[in-house]
């Protein structure tokens, strides 16, 4: 495979248009338009051998040197733009002290020491306070490298600092050795558990508590665990997978709870630990809403926002959109699905607008908020208006998601009174999980992961295709309902399988169905077994 192709290929159509304005202003007259030519050619759909490059860019005269030297001088210059491309978009405090430090040492070199430390101090106070200790350490060695300026500060003062900086430098090296430990541990102890018939959910909790244990004594990282929400967020991203694999989100979030509350207290969050801290509270707050402990979801859910109000620009594109259908759902299921609504409308109209996965999820969960409410006509109307195709659909954001979509399309269509459109809409999901998962080791149940699906629209079918139902076959239908409600494989047991059976029950109850929702997702959460 072509490297070169590869890394043009990952390029965004608005990031090679810049390229292509790079590459106009970098090159020179006498091969300039050549380099241009090769990078055309690499991101054409076919890729093409190095014999055809050659004989397209050399049409008169084939020159493989020439051409491998023209390879080379594109890769510098993609390598260029990407370089100045990132740093224009990273906002972090790294960029910014990777800007000064490169500053700083530019001055010196230009004959301007005392501008130079001038910007030296910014860029060591500015590491310092979001603990960007290898940044501090660059920082610290080029002040002792011109220490000899009558600008400087005394170099005892500058090697005290750096030493204090290398222990925490040190540290900061040791737990990401002991993240990377911990993940290979933990899957090796999952591999060994699966062998042994695996383990319950206290097993698994217990070996993960002796492993962290192990490894943290083993790089003496006690007293920096209780102190670091770095290095706290990444064992509780590693928790969180350990843990949670099994379905055992109360457990998790009691966890959780308890580590962020005794940080917390003891140490505080901050402005450098705010990505952390929002990371943590990610966790906490959808451990809390899986575990169906909506008020305390929706707690911490807000108490993310607020940080938020504060926050800098990266970390608002990568969680605002997260806690916002997190809050959203959370307080659907406290019986606020208005304030759902005004939440989810607020932030598909904000600026700068989602991208575009976070939005076209957005608008599904809006749909399922309104019909909620019994507005089937705006449901309906967000799901028709979504704007893609549903190959493009499965592609772009996975089966699970489109089958939640063509869900609940069949719903409104059938709470719109159009039951053939909903019989065909439910014909097409039915083709769509068996074409994916034919089984055909099995054919008497097709499906795989989705099999529940199908069972699911059998019962569907027999409320739509029966105008009326006898008492007798409503409560048989209720009684299946209920029991498949309660074989919901547990890790899709995100209440969103929940809403689905909650409709049949609600249809054939005569009753509305967001009391029904309510009610059922009330009952305990509790481990299950698939289908």
């Amino acid at each position: 495979m072509d490297d070169l192709r590869t890394t043009l290929l990952t390029l965004t159509p608005d990031d090679r248009l810049d390229l292509a304005r790079f590459l106009q202003a970098q090159r020179q007259r006498a091969h300039g338009r050549l380099d241009t030519r090769l990078c055309e050619l690499l991101l054409r759909p076919k890729e093409l051998t190095s014999a055809e490059l050659i004989a397209r860019i050399y049409p008169d005269a084939p020159n493989p040197v020439a051409y491998y030297a023209l390879r080379k001088r594109l890769l510098r210059q993609v390598t260029e733009f990407l370089v100045l491309r990132q740093s224009r978009r990273d906002a972090t405090a790294t960029a910014s002290v990777r800007g000064l430090l490169t500053l700083a040492q530019y001055l010196f070199e230009a004959g301007v020491p005392r501008l130079a430390w001038t910007t030296l101090r910014k860029a060591e106070a500015l590491a310092h306070k979001n603990e960007q200790y290898e940044s501090l350490n660059a920082v610290y060695n080029l002040q002792i490298q011109h220490a000899h300026s009558p600008h400087a500060e005394p170099l005892t003062d500058i090697i005290a600092r750096r030493h204090r900086n290398k222990k925490a430098a040190d540290e900061e090296e040791r737990a990401n050795i002991a993240d990377s430990l911990l993940r290979q541990r933990l899957r090796q102890a999952r591999t060994a558990a699966a062998a042994a018939n695996g383990a319950d959910g206290a097993d698994g909790a217990a070996t993960f508590e002796a492993v962290v244990k192990e490894v943290l004594r083993e790089y003496d990282l006690q007293e920096a665990f209780a102190r670091s929400p770095a290095l706290l967020a990444r064992l509780m991203g590693i928790a969180r997978s350990a843990m949670l694999v099994r379905g055992d989100f109360a457990r998790f979030a009691a966890f959780l709870e308890r580590c962020y509350t005794l940080m917390e207290r003891r140490h505080g969050f901050g402005p450098a630990h705010r990505g952390h801290q929002l990371r943590l509270l990610y966790m906490l707050a959808h451990a809390h809403y899986r575990s169906r402990h909506f008020a305390e979801a929706a707690h911490r859910a807000t108490e993310a926002r607020t940080l938020l109000a504060t926050g800098r620009q990266r970390e608002h594109a990568d969680y605002t959109p997260r806690f916002a259908l997190l809050l959203a759902a959370a307080e659907a299921f406290r019986g606020r699905n208005d304030v759902s609504i005004a939440l989810l409308n607020e932030v598909l109209t904000r600026t700068p607008a989602l991208p575009l996965a976070d939005d076209l999820t957005a608008r599904l969960q809006l749909a399922f908020h309104y019909f909620a409410a019994a507005d089937f006509a705006h449901a309906n109307q967000l799901l028709t208006r979504l704007g893609y195709s549903d190959h493009w659909l499965e592609q772009h954001m996975g089966l699970s998601w489109l089958l939640a979509k063509n869900l609940s399309e069949m719903l409104v269509l059938a709470e719109l009174h159009h039951d053939d459109l909903a019989l065909d809409r439910l014909r097409s999901i039915e083709r769509l999980v068996r074409e994916r998962h034919p089984n055909p080791e099995n054919s008497d149940a097709p499906g795989g992961p989705f099999r529940y699906v199908l069972a699911y629209l059998a019962l569907v079918r027999q409320v739509l295709q029966h105008d009326e139902l006898s008492s007798t076959q409503r409560q048989v239908l209720r009684n299946t309902t209920e029991q498949l409600t309660a074989l919901v494989p547990h890790r899709r047991d995100d209440l969103q399988a929940r809403s689905f059976y909650a409709w049949l029950l609600a249809r054939l109850s005569n009753r509305p169905f967001y009391p029904v929702l309510l009610e059922i997702t009330d009952r305990p959460a509790t481990k299950k077994a698939g289908l």
